[in-house]
């Protein structure tokens, strides 16, 4: 199968295809990112989403608005004024005390009632649990169009969102439209897009939503909020030094290669889908499609063969490093720098001669 996107369809097949937009949507205009906010803090993919955002809008001759929900006083005005400094025009807040945490219904409810006053014409959320269970809901309410988890975004010469996301188990790639209805909604997972470049002292205007919430209608009720106490363990999205093994080392007990390689670089490391499948990992540190997406400055992959689910996952790094014996490896396509030699053996070299180099470092810094 080819790891790249089929062409999209010409202009005439879709113009086939498409019927005349119905009179009710064509005043919706403007790109509007979803902020997510959850006590206080703003995930990353927020503004990740505000760059390819200002993208499509500048494309489209549109604005592009934050849209920022939650309870009053919980850093609301602040992700605001971040969302202005990372590229938005305006943006949209509903603060209301129902919103303080996260509830399908309510934020359903409020989001719904946004797009209707306001009427975008694309809406993106990050494809997070929070943004992934909130934009299934409110693309069944306005019955419009849903891709999810796609890794790239763009406007054709219709002027139609083209989202672009892996199907078939990633092993094809698939751009899919949204003709008829409005508005056109996407998500995309955290790190495929790249965060955009900090715009101090850039301001936009702001519109304040009423929306009429009652706790007693709503059905589910927060009785406590537990931390996930396993949240440090990987941080594998948004690591700058990343290693990675795969099936090519040949058993579990060679991870530890991995494992210490980025222990020396001050890193964090994963693995391939097949190594999960196998038990030789837990789940949190698959790299990949259907796993994590990451961007580090540098990613070594060992023994990985780089298969379309696991490009996804990576060919936003700097600069990969791929080590494998198969000089027809896929990874080999799109890695940067190629050592074809045996990772098991190559490994430990490579370890200690970064040992030796950090060492060095210490030292000299040390005696300066």
């Amino acid at each position: 199968m080819s790891d790249t996107p089929a062409p999209a369809a010409p202009a005439s097949s879709r113009a086939a295809m498409k019927k005349e937009l119905p009179e009710r949507f064509k005043a919706y205009k403007n790109v509007w990112v979803m902020v997510e906010l959850e006590r206080g803090q703003v995930h990353p993919v927020s503004w990740e989403l505000i760059g390819e955002g200002r993208k499509l809008a500048d494309k489209l001759g549109v604005e592009l608005a934050a849209v920022v929900v939650g309870a009053p006083e919980a850093g609301t005005r602040e992700a605001i004024a971040e969302g202005f400094v990372y590229g938005a025009d305006l943006a949209y807040l509903v603060e209301n005390p129902i919103l303080a945490e996260y509830r399908n219904e309510p934020y359903t409810k409020t989001l719904t009632d946004l797009v209707d006053t306001h009427k975008p014409e694309i809406l993106l959320l990050g494809a997070t649990n929070l943004g992934r269970d909130l934009a299934g809901s409110v693309a069944t309410t306005l019955l419009t169009g849903l891709t999810a988890d796609c890794t790239e975004l763009t406007v054709d010469a219709e002027k139609s969102l083209a989202a672009t996301r892996p199907t078939f188990g990633g092993s094809l790639l698939c751009t899919i439209y949204t003709l008829n209805t409005r508005p056109q909604m996407a998500t995309v997972r955290p790190r495929v897009m790249p965060t955009p470049t900090r715009q101090e002292g850039r301001t936009g205007r702001v519109v304040e939503h009423a929306v009429d919430l009652k706790e007693e209608s709503i059905v589910t009720k927060v009785l406590s909020f537990l931390p996930d106490r396993a949240s440090h363990r990987s941080n594998l999205a948004f690591a700058d030094v990343v290693v990675a093994g795969g099936l090519g080392l040949q058993g579990a007990e060679n991870l530890q290669l991995v494992r210490a390689l980025a222990g020396v670089l001050g890193g964090e490391w994963g693995c391939s889908r097949p190594c999960v499948q196998k038990g030789w990992a837990p789940a949190e540190r698959q790299i990949g499609q259907t796993g994590k997406t990451i961007r580090p400055k540098l990613y070594i992959a060992a023994g990985i063969s780089g298969a379309i689910q696991h490009r996804v996952g990576v060919e936003g790094a700097d600069l990969i490093v791929a080590i494998n014996t198969d000089r027809k490896a896929p990874i080999l396509d799109f890695a940067h720098l190629a050592v074809a030699t045996d990772a098991i053996r190559f490994l430990p070299a490579l370890t200690e001669a970064f040992r030796a180099r950090v060492s060095a470092h210490t030292s000299d810094r040390l005696a300066g």
